[in-house]
């Protein structure tokens, strides 16, 4: 065989592996590779069966609960569900560190990037692939905001997760909150004693005034989570208990 058909051969041969990768790449994961996933606390339990009743949810507690895990699980049932209406996932992120984004180098979403590492590790773990996060935003199943971006949108057939409401101000949960349009459900994520608000800005949290209105709203179910439902480890556990032990918190 002469070195040009071995050079052949090889093209052909790279080829063949790179459609390959492409089918696998282009290929929609769905509710068959999304392990199961069970309630490990309380607090886990009641958003799963607030969730399933229709529920709005508020999340609300301590770190290292499993508060944005059990949420991303409970969307993608729906999203990857072919009897769901809900087609897509949003996640809107807390601003804080987004309102100096301007003075960034780079578009908007590579200024956003460092801040969806926390989802594309649920993701990874949820099935089990490293690229999944980014394999469901590529196919627009999954997208991912800042609530500086959000005037405007109106979301339909959505599930929309507001994660770290703690750090924004109410004029910008309202904006978020507002979006939601018909067929879309919401899954709101928070700590109220954690605020990055009055370190770096001398805005307000918002939760406080937003709790005082889902109070008076009964499609909204608060789920409340304790130190005592840490599931993120042991020493996290300790950690945080002798925190509020010691009467310090993050504020």
């Amino acid at each position: 065989m002469t070195r040009k058909a071995n050079r052949t051969n090889m093209q052909l041969i790279e080829s063949d592996i790179q459609a390959h990768q492409d089918f696998k790449d282009n290929k929609r994961l769905t509710l068959n590779d999304l392990k199961t996933v069970k309630p490990l606390n309380e607090p886990q339990r009641q958003m799963f069966e607030s969730y399933f009743c229709d529920s709005f949810i508020l999340a609300n507690g301590s770190a290292g609960t499993g508060k944005t895990y059990a949420a991303i699980y409970l969307a993608l049932n729906d999203v990857l569900s072919a009897k769901a209406k809900q087609k897509q996932l949003i996640i809107v992120r807390s601003a804080v560190a987004s309102r100096d984004i301007g003075f960034l180098p780079g578009t908007d979403e590579e200024k956003m990037e460092p801040y969806e590492t926390p989802y594309r590790d649920i993701f990874a773990d949820l099935f089990g692939r490293e690229t999944a996060y980014d394999k469901m935003k590529k196919q627009k199943v999954v997208k991912f905001m800042s609530s500086s971006f959000v005037r405007g949108l109106t979301w339909d057939n959505a599930v929309v997760i507001i994660d770290e409401i703690q750090n924004l101000t109410f004029y910008e949960i309202n904006s978020v909150i507002t979006r939601l349009g018909a067929n879309s459900k919401l899954i709101i994520i928070g700590d109220q004693i954690q605020t990055d608000l009055y370190r770096k800005h001398n805005d307000k949290s918002g939760m406080q005034d937003f709790l005082k209105v889902i109070g008076l709203m009964t499609n909204f179910e608060q789920v409340t989570f304790t130190s005592n439902d840490i599931v993120r480890s042991a020493f996290v556990k300790s950690w945080i208990c002798a925190l509020e032990e010691a009467g310090i918190v993050n504020t």
